[in-house]
C-alpha cells in the first residue's frame, strides 16, 4: 500500500491526500471538514460515479439498483450494514439505474441488483442478485477489497 492514499469525499467530493497509516482514525475532509467515511453509501450520479472512481485510491463497491425493484429495497439495509463493515478499505456506493441511464447501458447492467467493484477506476468484478450484508462483506473480501 502507498504511503498516502487519495479519497474523495463523500459531501463535497473534493480530493483528500490521506496518510495511509491514518486511515482508520476517522479522517475528516480538508475542504468541508466532514467524516470522509460515514458508514453509508454514497449516491452517485454520472458527475460523482466518475470523481469518485477514477480519484479514489480505495476500491470502490456500486449497487446498481432501481427504487421499483423488491429485492433491491430488500438490499438496501444490508448493502447500508456492509459499509460499515467495509471501510475505510472499501467505499460504497449506489447508482439509481433509472436516473442513470447511461451508466447503466455503459456497463451494460441487465439485471439489478448488480454489485460492481471497482479499483483504480476499472471494474474488477461484478455480482447480480440481492445478497445479505455478511454476503457482501466476504464477496469483496474474497476479491481482495
Amino acid at each position: 500500500m502507498p504511503d498516502s492514499l487519495h479519497l474523495v469525499c463523500p459531501h463535497c467530493d473534493a480530493v483528500n491526500r490521506i496518510p495511509a497509516a491514518r486511515l482508520a482514525d476517522a479522517p475528516a475532509c480538508g475542504q468541508c471538514k466532514r467524516p470522509l467515511f460515514t458508514a453509508h453509501p454514497v449516491e452517485l450520479d454520472s458527475t460523482r460515479f466518475e470523481r469518485h472512481l477514477t480519484r479514489s485510491d480505495i476500491p470502490v463497491l456500486v449497487d446498481f439498483w432501481a427504487p421499483w425493484c423488491g429485492p433491491c429495497r430488500t438490499m438496501a439495509p444490508a448493502f447500508a450494514h456492509a459499509a460499515g463493515e467495509l471501510e475505510p478499505r472499501v467505499r460504497l456506493a449506489k447508482v439509481d439505474t433509472d436516473a442513470e441511464q447511461p451508466l447503466a447501458a455503459r456497463f451494460a447492467i441487465r439485471s439489478i441488483p448488480t454489485l460492481a467493484l471497482f479499483r483504480g477506476g476499472r471494474e474488477v468484478a461484478r455480482q447480480a442478485g440481492a445478497m445479505g450484508a455478511g454476503e457482501i462483506v466476504r464477496w469483496v473480501r474474497g476479491q481482495g477489497g
